[in-house]
């Protein structure tokens, strides 16, 4: 029993920070205000990022890493594939890959590791201090974890954002869901965002 303690500790809290954060966005979709906050990021190719270029189109941003073992890739791939078949109807859609690990995801990096899954994802990065300050403002898990071999993994929120023009949230896409309801919540991102 006292094996299985920390687990349990541990998962309740993540579980009480998700309410919390699912409670956050919920009101601040009901105020219809902008997710997140400032950003002080830059592109994989060198170009200033700040959250104003969040708000310009509608938007799928996923937080992750490049040494990520399976989420990341997996979602990176599903996530171009998506793009792909919506084709015209999602055009406007803009789709970013934050990275969650700033010490080893350089610019270089980052372009290479997202070049070779996508060319409509584009990474971003940025000093530790503004990833830092982009996971807390968009309220993302994400923590260093040790491993045996000297080196770690990061444990991180695992959910794609759907983000409208002008930055509010419209919903999420949780890790390996359905493929035809993601599609169907990106069909509605393109949609409204035509609308309004």
């Amino acid at each position: 029993m006292k094996k299985f303690l920390p687990i349990f500790i541990l998962t309740f809290v993540v579980v009480i920070i998700a309410a919390a954060a699912f409670n956050l966005i919920r009101d601040r979709q009901a105020a219809n205000e902008p997710f997140g906050g400032p950003l002080n990021l830059v592109t994989m190719d060198g170009k200033p990022f700040t959250e104003q270029d969040l708000r310009a189109t509608p938007v799928a941003l996923f937080f992750g890493y490049t040494h990520c073992p399976d989420v990341c890739p997996t979602t990176l791939y599903e996530l171009d594939g998506w793009l792909k078949q919506l084709g015209a109807e999602g055009e406007n859609i803009k789709a970013y890959f934050v990275t969650v690990d700033p010490e080893r995801d350089t610019q270089d990096v980052l372009k290479l590791y997202v070049g070779n899954v996508s060319d409509r994802i584009t990474g971003l990065t940025g000093t530790p201090e503004n990833i830092a300050e982009a996971i807390r403002s968009y309220h993302i898990y994400a923590r260093k974890v040790p491993d045996s071999d000297g080196g770690y993994t990061m444990d991180h929120t695992a959910s794609v954002f759907l983000l409208d023009k002008g930055g509010r949230f419209r919903s999420t896409i949780a890790y390996q869901e359905n493929a035809e309801t993601a599609l169907e919540k990106l069909k509605n991102l393109a949609k409204r965002s035509t609308k309004g």
